[in-house]
């Protein structure tokens, strides 16, 4: 019961940043939660269209075209767009602006062009955008939580029962972007209700109408976000320490490899299990319906994950959260292998939502904290190239070999306690030794 409310508690804190948009992060946190509307709007008319209104040999090529187009946006994002973010810091909230503006158009366009070859190229576009929003984001999260507004943020985890921290410690970081996963969680939730209810209604068409007001609304809110303070140290200099840290170490210390090395190895283990869920559905003849709660149940589990995360993040330190999400995802896989039965892959969809949800924000904070301000564009966007590459990686797999659900949740088990192993073993001897 006392974790019960807690995690209320927890939904109750966001809920109170988010309504408060006279607070950085209270701005911030409403152009999170547009964005994750409208991306989950676009998700749900594709699926419509791509895959559930076709036949299973037409939905694997259909989706295995889609996974490329998914990989091919960081082609720009990463070289392109992750310096620019870096040298635009005073002007990060404009990109965002862009980016919503953009997708606003494009699902509009791409309304009218569901039957259409047009439909890719404009869902390519979206995508780049989609992930210029997740790059800027990440490097905006320091800035707001280094600014004045922060003390306002801290009260209202106080008020709400929750332990406050240092902004620039190792659990202020991990506080701030487990708060915006789950308010961006509980948007993707709710607005998946909507759109489920409007593409059975009225057709995929419609859903992307809604997705294009939604982001229409992110446009205006992101115009409203506080410009960042400026720096102490003078530009030039700053570019020229950046760019020499860069060169010698481009991913960052070994804290930080070893994060990217878990956190890669949860996203392709959610790529595989999502698509061995998918497709086994398909091939089990079951309706849309049981999908959409295997999604419900991973949408409750991201928000429990969340809530521990958030609980536990002054008496845990950011390793711990990497190891024992993946260990626990590992071990309950491997228990659902033994009843490989349609209601546990359910269960298991909210288990990984809850261990990666757990993990997520710990990785991001480890970034935002050992990577300098005016580098973290490039370096996000380099780390969400790898951690993208293996999410689809991992989906080829169930996509291209037929796999039943007991063969595949071992695989997901084995893979998971290997990579929590090595990174135990890893870690340790990298950075203590």
């Amino acid at each position: 019961m006392k974790r019960t409310r807690g995690f209320f508690s927890l939904v109750g804190a966001a809920l109170l940043d988010l309504f408060d948009q006279g607070t950085a992060f209270g701005r911030l946190a409403l152009v999170h939660v547009l964005m994750m509307a409208g991306d989950t709007l676009v998700t749900i008319s594709l699926a419509g269209s791509l895959f559930f209104s076709v036949s299973p040999d037409t939905a694997k090529l259909k989706v295995l075209a889609y996974l490329a187009l998914t990989i091919a946006p960081f082609a720009v994002v990463s070289p392109l767009l992750g310096p620019l973010i870096d040298r635009a810091r005073h002007g990060r909230r404009f990109l965002l602006a862009i980016s919503g503006a953009a997708r606003a158009l494009l699902c509009f366009s791409m309304a009218t062009h569901l039957n259409s070859l047009w439909l890719f190229p404009e869902a390519f576009v979206v995508l780049i955008s989609s992930k210029l929003y997740v790059v800027t984001r990440g490097a905006l999260v320091p800035q707001m939580a280094r600014s004045d507004q922060f003390a306002l943020h801290r009260a209202s985890l106080s008020r709400a029962g929750w332990p406050s921290s240092d902004p620039d410690g190792p659990s202020g970081f991990a506080g701030f972007n487990a708060q915006l996963t789950l308010l961006g969680t509980l948007a993707g939730f709710v607005t998946g209700f909507v759109g489920a209810a409007v593409l059975k209604t009225v057709g995929a068409s419609w859903v992307l109408y809604l997705a294009t007001v939604v982001f229409a609304g992110s446009v205006v809110a992101s115009t409203r976000l506080v410009a960042a303070k400026k720096l102490a140290v003078p530009p030039s200099e700053l570019s020229r320490l950046e760019k020499d840290h860069l060169r010698l170490n481009p991913t960052g210390t070994s804290e930080v490899t070893w994060g990217l090395f878990a956190a890669t190895a949860m996203r392709a283990a959610v790529g595989f299990a999502t698509f061995l869920l998918a497709f086994g559905l398909r091939r089990e003849h079951a309706n849309l319906g049981l999908y959409a709660l295997a999604l419900s149940a991973s949408g409750v589990g991201s928000m429990l994950g969340l809530a521990i995360v958030t609980r536990m993040r002054t008496k845990r330190s950011e390793p711990v959260f990497l190891f024992a999400s993946l260990f626990c995802a590992g071990a309950g896989a491997f228990v659902v292998s033994l009843y490989p039965l349609l209601a546990f892959q359910v269960v298991l969809a909210g288990w990984l939502g809850v261990a990666a949800s757990t993990l997520q924000p710990s990785f991001d904070s480890l970034t935002q904290r050992h990577i300098a301000e005016g580098s973290q564009g490039r370096t996000f966007a380099r780390f969400a190239v790898r951690q993208q590459l293996a999410w689809v990686l991992g989906a080829l797999v169930p996509v291209a070999v037929p796999l039943n659900f007991g063969v595949g949740d071992r695989i997901v088990a084995l893979a998971l306690v290997v990579a929590a192993l090595w990174y135990l073993v890893g870690r340790r001897q990298r950075v203590k030794g």
